[in-house]
């Protein structure tokens, strides 16, 4: 099973979102997201929000066509995408696919980045990825992984998150690496490539946040 959260960012920063949708995909929608997947012939199997975002009519839509609708006041010590992030790592799906969660506000999307440590508090191991037309973002513990040409994402950057990641080494890109510190707030490793349809990244300490974007 995989989970397909989407926001209420700008939708022209969201990708084909019809082409994430298989019998293997549930949608959940957040707030003014849930307009939007409604729009696209998509029904969500349950929402999150306080729907401040939506008209009048708008809201008439979603009360007749979503049967789990979970509705929050304005005020709250919790985000509408934190709530919806909560919910889904409950159910211990394969992976998070996240849209609609940048493009707009910054302190939106910093908080978004940093809800993709959710499921580490949560003691839950699963993949969590937050797209847009140009980019997809997710974090990686320490560790030794692969990763393949895509010819949506030509640049890949590395940025820690922690402190300082450690030992981190780059195996078939443009700019390789052995066994280097990287700090935070370091731009090192920032727009690489791949010079092979596969490469390799490990490191031995820190928590990594993985950036593949295109132009």
């Amino acid at each position: 099973m995989n989970i397909n959260i989407l926001a209420g960012g700008p939708i022209e920063f969201l990708p084909n979102v019809e082409s994430f949708q298989t019998d293997k995909d549930i949608w959940v929608g957040v707030d003014r997201g849930v307009f939007t997947l409604l729009s696209k012939g998509i029904k969500p199997t349950i929402a999150f929000g306080d729907f401040d975002s939506v008209t009048v009519e708008e809201m008439v839509a979603i009360e007749q066509n979503v049967s789990k609708l979970n509705r929050f006041m304005p005020e709250k010590d919790e985000t509408d995408m934190e709530l919806a992030m909560k919910w889904a790592i409950e159910q211990k799906p394969a992976i998070i696919r996240i849209f609609g969660a940048t493009g707009g506000r910054i302190d939106h999307f910093i908080a978004n980045i940093q809800l993709l440590m959710k499921p580490l508090q949560m003691d839950q191991q699963m993949q969590v990825e937050i797209l847009d037309k140009n980019n997809m973002v997710f974090l990686r513990m320490p560790g030794k992984y692969s990763v393949k040409k895509n010819r949506c994402y030509q640049y890949i950057s590395f940025l820690p998150i922690t402190m300082e990641v450690t030992g981190i080494t780059l195996e078939g890109f443009k700019y390789p690496l052995v066994d280097q510190s990287l700090p935070l707030g370091s731009t090192l490793c920032i727009s690489n490539e791949l010079i092979h349809d596969c490469g390799h990244f490990s490191f031995s300490k820190g928590i990594l946040m993985v950036v593949r974007s295109n132009d």
